[in-house]
């Protein structure tokens, strides 16, 4: 990662980056904020583009870029005027539960070359009691993880949504209706994930 930073959004880039596939040439990261995610795919990727909707984010990540050929854009994924099917990889972290969810995995899918993969991991609503394992499960974990030398836990800059919209049930239920194929994984870190490859019909 480049730096010790850590939290429960960064512990899980690690979803996304295995999941480029390969010979991908352009990535778009929905929601960047400071970039870590961004910079993260550029090691793999060689055109990646930072898209978020906080100025002081945006800053935040050219000022720790340092040159490396990132294309940072101030703008919403919903209307941002991208040429439809241009990216082998699209990933959002954290950014889902900020925008309509059908409309926000639409704009994503659209985005995607075929054979291109989409990568979201979210937030979504607990639910009691049905959740509460997950809850106890996320907070030992989170307590273990943090005991690291290695790891300093970082809290980012970018606005707040809370609670998030959707449950996980009904998030699952949107994904599978909006992309057909996804899929979905609960982890213990108070996320899912989404991952789905777009259909090459040619």
């Amino acid at each position: 990662m480049g730096d010790d930073r850590w939290n429960h959004n960064i512990h899980l880039h690690r979803v996304v980056l295995d999941a480029v596939p390969p010979g991908a040439q352009r990535a778009l990261d929905v929601g960047c904020g400071e970039g870590m995610l961004s910079r993260d795919l550029h090691e793999t990727v060689p055109e990646v583009v930072g898209l978020d909707l906080h100025e002081p984010s945006l800053d935040l990540a050219r000022a720790q870029s340092d040159g490396d050929g990132i294309t940072w854009v101030l703008g919403d994924v919903l209307d941002h005027p991208f040429e439809p099917a241009s990216f082998d990889v699209v990933a959002s972290i954290a950014a889902l539960h900020h925008m309509d969810t059908v409309a926000g995995l639409e704009a994503m899918r659209d985005l995607l070359r075929p054979g291109g993969v989409l990568v979201v991991v979210g937030l979504a609503r607990t639910r009691f009691p049905r959740d509460l394992g997950w809850q106890v499960a996320g907070a030992v974990s989170t307590r273990w993880l943090k005991l690291s030398p290695k790891r300093t836990y970082w809290e980012h800059s970018a606005p707040i949504v809370w609670p998030p919209p959707d449950t996980y049930a009904g998030l699952r239920a949107i994904a599978e209706r909006v992309l057909p194929g996804v899929a979905y994984r609960r982890h213990v870190l108070w996320r899912y994930s989404l991952v789905w490859t777009k259909p090459d019909l040619r």
